[in-house]
């Protein structure tokens, strides 16, 4: 379990391929401090686990089904990435709660400087954007943020200059791949009130959004 509040930016020292997966080396400092192995660091909002760690780098394995739903396949050696430790049981709470399971990718389609703030506007599937509200919490590349525009396609964050300077969004520019995770809260609502993804022995919910309005709760 993770906050969405970035604690240093890494940067990857190489990448060992082997035919899909891949291992990824990235120099840090922080997170390594009490690192151990089999430990869960989140990389650019990826949950991943520690393999191998020294004074000023650790090592993570990749696999092919995290490639392919995220922009961890895209980072070179140079990179810069967004790291966070799981979070601690008596740590202060300062974001959201945050799995390290992305839901999928975004492109940035707009950045802009609006005093001293920072406009991005990132485009995904509707399926994404099913999943989140106006003023609702959502992570992108790691970093708990808050939606603040919302459109059929698309949803807007505005980043203060402090975040421009401690994460890699700040960096990024328009066309760029970025990993976006919804909100967990939001997500386990919404899979209950639409009874979707049924196991055995399961029965569809008859709490709908109909049911809620009647009653005051919507």
């Amino acid at each position: 379990m993770f906050t969405g509040i970035i604690e240093e930016i890494g940067t990857i020292a190489g990448i060992r391929r082997t035919g899909p997966m891949f291992e990824v080396s990235i120099h840090a400092e922080k997170v390594l401090k009490d690192v151990n192995l089999g430990d869960s660091i989140s990389i650019n909002g990826v949950c991943l686990t520690v393999t191998s760690f020294t004074a000023g780098k650790f090592s993570v394995d990749v696999m092919p089904e995290t490639v392919k739903a995220t922009n961890i396949g895209a980072l070179q050696p140079g990179s810069k990435v967004n790291l966070e430790r799981a979070m601690a049981a008596g740590g202060r709470f300062g974001g959201h709660f945050v799995s390290g399971h992305v839901d999928g990718t975004g492109i940035i389609v707009r950045k802009e400087r609006v005093e001293n703030a920072v406009y991005y506007e990132i485009e995904v599937g509707e399926d994404l954007v099913s999943g989140m509200i106006m003023k609702g919490s959502v992570t992108v590349d790691g970093t708990s943020l808050t939606i603040f525009g919302l459109s059929e396609n698309t949803f807007t964050i505005s980043l203060i200059p402090h975040t421009m300077e401690e994460t890699i969004i700040g960096q990024k520019q328009s066309g760029d791949m970025v990993n976006i995770e919804c909100d967990m809260i939001g997500k386990y609502v919404g899979h209950y009130l639409r009874g979707t993804g049924l196991g055995q022995g399961q029965k569809k919910t008859s709490l709908t959004k109909s049911f809620l309005e009647d009653n005051g709760f919507a």
